[in-house]
């Protein structure tokens, strides 16, 4: 028989249990109603991931298909601070020598940080260590951990112990994937293929990096899975799963080989004269593209850093300056096309002097009667003034636009300038007389390069071609691009007329004796131009020859330039034997076929070949 005391315990047990269920029932509905959003959220962040999958920079190559830029696999070493607890400095000091950083700086990242996040602390778990880590030093650091010693007897270390050793060794450091930015050539062609910024995006910072860091990137791809408690992958979870797409493939239209003969007789040239810098630039007149460009002092692209500012600009298409007597083409050219003079026409080049609105402009020796013809010849400056006179500024402006002056060549290279040329309204009245002789206006190389091989092409203006097509990774053209006319500057009558003029240049008569080649006629025009600092003419120049060959049947234009050689400044002294050393090894690798003999050359001296020509231009 049940008894009351019984019954008062019976009613007890089942309030509790009715209380308690009340209280999980309560607190389920706390958890899965009120907060189920937090806390789904929070689930989420613990085990559900999103990892994204970097593609593969792609390459830079050259015409011949030579890399130029290449990525290559490596890792981003990271760690999690959190699984160290008071072993950090072993850490440090065993993988500073490995990522060759500071020790110390290594045991202050190895350091816990602890932020607040909702409300609440958070120990940091993730700390990069360092970027670009080369595969094969990711292994020699896991080998590294996985054997580190902890100057401890383990075998009489507790289970939590062990387990708190265990996950240093193996869980502590980890990697990402990355990828390393290398420039085989090292610094040939570093202005045109620029650098990459140090991290895992590698973006674009200059040069072609730069100008196609969208097409060279790729698209990245994504995984969205699900972890466990110990990180690793429940591949049953994965939500998502998108492969990523490598960067596409930059061919240019640069020759390395060509480059490199560029480059070689530009550092001759650099020694010999001792300038601030010397560029070159070689063009296929045809067509436009860009076979080499180079300046010194240059860069490694693959140590960027270490390089002043000044050697990291590229000179060819972001530095102007007055260009002296190569501008003479433009003026004859507007000349003999306007019929306003004819080649054998006769100029009094007044002894060298020459008055006119209030100055005095000089030539460089005391000429007479000159024809036009002479006066490219001999470079007068008081024969092109005259010209200039007798076309008219409204007729010489149409031509320097028609050239291409004043606006940028459109090249597929960031930091171009566009050069000075003022507008009508703004000429004095010596303008007219000076321009012509390459005064009062500012170009580039690379524009007065582009000038020269509209000549050299029929009177046709191309616009500068460095890029020929974009492939994919199995080698599918995805971009194509082709050669661009600008306008048609000149008829082929006076084009025919301005090569007969050029042709006279590297002969002994001519500035440039020193130009001429034994197998190949040149056609080309010197330059020495004063500079300008404060608004004012000083003893300093611009140096330059350019010029393009075989002259009647052009296959390559050649400029080259100094700025301030130390020793000499007559573009025909200094920079017309670096252009002759650069033709006769470029006509010798493109294989180009021969116009003269050697017996029946019209402007090289056969006789003493480039010795007897420089010491012509001494004279």
């Amino acid at each position: 028989m049940i008894v009351a005391t019984q019954y008062r315990k019976l009613y007890l047990l089942t309030f509790g249990l009715g209380a308690a269920l009340a209280v999980l029932g309560g607190r389920l509905v706390d958890l899965q109603v009120v907060h189920h959003d937090e806390l789904r959220a929070l689930a989420q962040t613990n085990t559900v991931r999103t990892i994204t999958q970097q593609p593969i920079r792609g390459q830079i190559l050259d015409i011949r298909g030579n890399p130029l830029a290449t990525s290559l696999p490596a890792k981003t070493v990271c760690a999690d601070p959190s699984l160290l607890g008071d072993h950090r400095a072993i850490v440090a000091r065993v993988l500073a020598p490995l990522l060759q950083t500071d020790e110390a700086w290594l045991a202050a990242r190895l350091t816990p940080r602890v932020t607040e996040v909702n409300g609440k602390p958070h120990t940091s778990q993730y700390v990069i260590l360092k970027n670009k880590v080369p595969l094969d030093t990711w292994e020699k650091i896991k080998q590294t951990m996985a054997h580190l010693s902890f100057g401890l007897d383990e075998s009489k270390l507790k289970a939590r112990e062990l387990t708190t050793l265990r996950d240093v060794r193996n869980k502590a450091v980890f990697a990402e994937d990355d990828q390393i930015r290398i420039y085989p050539s090292q610094r040939l062609a570093a202005h045109v293929l620029g650098f990459v910024s140090n991290d895992k995006q590698q973006t674009g910072l200059s040069g072609i990096e730069l100008a196609f860091n969208t097409n060279l990137s790729g698209v990245a791809g994504w995984r969205k899975t699900e972890m466990d408690k110990h990180q690793h992958e429940l591949v049953a979870y994965r939500d998502e799963d998108v492969a990523p797409r490598d960067g596409l493939n930059v061919i240019l239209t640069l020759d390395a080989g060509l480059q490199n003969i560029v480059e070689s007789e530009l550092a001759v040239g650099m020694e010999k004269h001792n300038p601030i810098s010397v560029s070159c630039v070689v063009v296929r007149p045809r067509t436009g593209e860009i076979l080499a460009m180079a300046t010194l002092p240059n860069f490694d692209p693959n140590q960027p850093g270490h390089s002043t500012m000044d050697a990291l600009r590229n000179r060819v298409i972001s530095d102007t300056a007055e260009p002296g007597s190569t501008f003479k083409i433009v003026v004859v050219t507007g000349g003999l096309n306007e019929h306003t003079v004819s080649l054998y026409e006769k100029f009094d080049c007044g002894m060298g002097h020459f008055a006119y609105a209030g100055r005095t402009l000089h030539d460089h020796e005391p000429f007479g009667e000159l024809t036009v013809e002479q006066i490219i010849t001999k470079s007068s400056n008081i024969g092109a003034a005259k010209i200039g006179i007798k076309l008219g500024e409204n007729k010489l402006y149409d031509y320097i636009q028609a050239f291409g002056f004043g606006r940028r060549t459109g090249i597929l290279l960031p930091g171009e300038v566009a050069g000075t040329v003022h507008p009508l309204k703004s000429w004095s009245l010596v303008s007219i007389a000076q321009i012509p002789m390459g005064q009062g206006v500012t170009v580039t190389p690379l524009q007065m390069v582009m000038a020269m091989s509209a000549i050299a092409n029929h009177g046709l203006l191309m616009r500068p071609m460095l890029v020929d097509r974009l492939e994919d990774t199995s080698g599918k053209v995805a971009v194509k691009y082709n050669p661009q006319p600008v306008r048609q500057v000149a008829g082929a009558e006076t084009i025919r007329d301005m090569i007969t003029a050029l042709k006279t240049v590297p002969t002994r008569d001519g500035t440039a004796v020193a130009a001429g080649l034994e197998h190949y006629t040149v056609a080309g025009k010197t330059g020495t131009a004063q500079k300008v600092e404060h608004g004012q003419y000083v003893q300093k120049f611009f140096s330059s020859f350019i010029g393009f060959f075989p002259a009647d049947n052009p296959e390559i234009c050649i400029s080259v330039v100094m700025d301030e050689p130390r020793d000499s400044h007559y573009g025909g002294l200094v920079a017309a034997p670096v252009f002759h050393a650069i033709a006769e090894r470029a006509a010798n690798y493109l294989n180009l076929k021969p116009d003269i003999g050697p017996d029946t050359s019209t402007n090289y001296m056969a006789a003493g070949g480039l010795d007897t020509a420089m010491r012509i231009v001494k004279k």
